[in-house]
């Protein structure tokens, strides 16, 4: 079954026209939630580079909701086409990841990314990227702050701050668990900033990270994997 990938242009881009790319893409994205989302499966999103930096190594792993069961899990390979660029992670991952989806026997409603969403000086991070060439909901959830200023959130979990770049509100800072480093939450593609800390919450049980986004992570640098 896998995920069907919309084929809005080539990979192999030079910085300039990546970034020309992404001031076009960034027209097309939605931040709005389709009514009644309710997801059963959600995916969470990873890639890293092996064999010296040529190769993206990608996973994704799929949860089911509300349990955050394990459905299914892929790893694939992609050579890295671009080299790395600042703002451009997008175009150096997503053929690895595009390749770990395609594989899937399932398809999920919800994808968490590594990375950010629109949280990006040109509104397209990876998770922004993700959710419009395949057309579903996706959530970047980033361990460090790429653009914007913010109050530092309470120290308990579930609270927030809101991410700014001027006076556009571009994502959350979220405590995801008590007394622990904040996570930047941003709405890639088809869902709103408050449906976003919902579903990245909802995804948090007992670590920082969110349980689907947590996996994928594990899997995407766990040398004994297969891929």
């Amino acid at each position: 079954m896998g995920v069907s990938i919309r084929a809005l242009h080539p990979w192999a881009v030079d910085a300039a026209e990546g970034r020309r790319l992404q001031q076009t893409l960034r027209e097309q994205l939605c931040l709005k939630t389709p009514r009644g989302f309710r997801p059963r499966l959600v995916a969470g999103v990873d890639a890293g580079v092996v064999d010296g930096g040529r190769t993206i190594r990608a996973a994704v792993v799929v949860m089911s909701l509300p349990d955050l069961a394990v459905v299914t899990q892929s790893v694939a390979r992609a050579p890295a086409i671009m080299p790395y660029v600042p703002g451009l992670l997008s175009f150096r991952e997503l053929p690895g990841v595009v390749r770990a989806l395609e594989q899937l026997d399932v398809t999920p409603e919800l994808l968490l990314c590594d990375g950010q969403g629109i949280a990006h000086p040109r509104r397209l991070g990876i998770a922004a990227h993700l959710g419009l060439i395949t057309d579903l909901p996706a959530i970047g959830v980033g361990k460090s702050r790429l653009v914007g200023t913010y109050r530092e959130p309470r120290p308990e979990k579930g609270a927030t701050s809101g991410l700014y770049d001027g006076h556009e509100r571009i994502g959350t800072v979220l405590r995801s668990r008590d007394h622990v480093r904040p996570l930047y939450v941003s709405p890639g593609h088809r869902i709103s900033h408050e449906d976003a800390v919902h579903w990245v919450l909802t995804c948090c049980t007992r670590y920082r990270l969110p349980e689907p986004q947590r996996a994928a992570d594990r899997l995407a640098s766990a040398k004994e994997a297969p891929a």
